[in-house]
């Protein structure tokens, strides 16, 4: 990771003033806390051999049954036993018992409450989750959860085969305790589905938790290198915290929802500026200062969109100001230094394209000079010249007439 690259989104995930080492507390900026985590997005298409979990254990059978047992493994189940959710191969589902018909489905947006068992590709249990809650379609759970679930009939208990890409993706996850890029099996049962509340009813400290777990799940998204998934938490947190309030809230709790709106909007433009989506990026960086005008991190990421956009000077502006709120900020300092030289190079090379345009005006201009200088003393020579020669041929004919008279 480059030093220079937009690292500056520290009190997004853990909150932290905005100060420079005051108290002894890291800057803002440099303190580590940023988004910077993955370089290598890309996810293998080749989908892997995928395992049915539930085969055959115990039983003694001869060998070429055996051998036929683990080609099932790898290709799970007859066709009409297994959904292609995708159509890809990579994310397929099989009904262990049936639930209550199609009708009985839980709806985008709803509550959801499921049993989830999640398992590697050797059969290890890695994570027991009875009575999950997510809300569904918003990317609390992975995207494999998320797709699939929406696809089960209430009371229904199914087997999902996922790759790495609809899971957890190449860097793997510390909770729960999975390698990098390994296909699961999820063991479902769906329990129950409920409609969401509504926002405007909620007590504002639900409020608050709510748009901070939406907003959480954006930063976990951003990790793996999902941005628009990460944009798309984001956005559904910021609607939270802009939705009017039907009850009496505080001062103190209008405060702390402004705090995390304004986190949102930082988040989102950081995720926005990965997906090269300027014009968006500008703008979200744009509300998170009408709230807050000192906003470290919104004024650092203004100043690098209007960079990549080529405006050098309001780009210089916005860094000056925040490198003015943060003098010691090394990470500002550096952006700042560079985009100062890049802008002197830009206006070097326009200046000499002008003057290869016009033909060196300067050059000519004062050429010109000298030469109007030179006539003007080559004129009045000559006129001096003249007037003498007048003079002394008057004087001579005057001596010619005077001796013949």
């Amino acid at each position: 990771r480059s030093q220079s690259d937009v690292t500056v989104d520290a009190s997004d995930i853990h909150d932290s003033p905005a100060s420079g080492t005051k108290n002894g507390r890291t800057s803002l900026l440099e303190s580590g806390e940023d988004f910077e985590v993955l370089d290598d997005e890309d996810i293998g298409d080749e989908p892997p051999p995928l395992e049915d979990t539930g085969g055959g254990k115990g039983k003694k059978t001869d060998e070429p049954l055996k051998q036929k047992s683990d080609t099932d493994l790898e290709s799970p189940g007859p066709a009409e036993e297994w959904l292609d959710v995708l159509g890809n191969g990579q994310l397929k589902k099989k009904v262990l018992v049936a639930g209550g018909g199609r009708n009985s489905r839980p709806q985008k947006g709803q509550n959801v409450k499921i049993n989830l068992k999640t398992y590697l590709k050797d059969g290890t249990l890695v994570e027991d989750q009875p009575d999950l809650c997510f809300t569904l379609g918003d990317g609390d759970v992975i995207q494999a959860l998320d797709l699939a679930v929406q696809l089960m009939d209430m009371g229904e208990k199914a087997l999902i085969q996922t790759d790495a890409k609809y899971a957890y993706g190449a860097e793997g996850s510390h909770e729960p305790e999975v390698p990098p890029s390994v296909e699961l099996s999820l063991e479902v049962e769906l329990l129950e589905a409920t409609d969401a509340p509504d926002v405007e009813l909620m007590p504002p400290e639900e409020r608050i938790a709510l748009a901070s777990h939406k907003r959480e799940r954006g930063n976990v998204h951003y990790q793996r290198g999902d941005y628009a998934f990460a944009v798309n938490s984001y956005s559904i947190a910021l609607q939270i915290t802009e939705s009017n309030s039907k009850v009496d809230i505080s001062p103190e709790e209008e405060n702390e929802l402004m705090d995390v709106k304004v986190k949102c909007l930082n988040n989102m433009a950081a995720s926005q500026l990965k997906l090269d989506h300027y014009d968006a990026a500008l703008k979200s960086c744009v509300l998170a200062l009408a709230h807050q005008p000192d906003n470290i991190k919104a004024l650092f990421r203004m100043g690098k969109v209007q960079a990549l956009q080529s405006e050098y000077t309001e780009a210089i502006q916005t860094l000056r100001k925040a490198l003015k709120l943060e003098p010691s900020n090394k990470t500002i300092h550096a952006e700042l230094s560079k985009l100062v030289k890049k802008h002197s190079e830009q206006r070097g090379a326009e200046q000499a394209m002008y003057k290869k345009m016009l033909g060196n005006p300067t050059s000519s201009s004062g050429t010109n000079q000298k030469r109007q200088a030179k006539s003007a003393w080559g004129f009045n020579w000559k006129w001096l010249f003249g007037a003498t020669a007048v003079a002394i041929g008057g004087v001579a004919l005057s001596v010619v007439i005077a001796a013949r008279n």
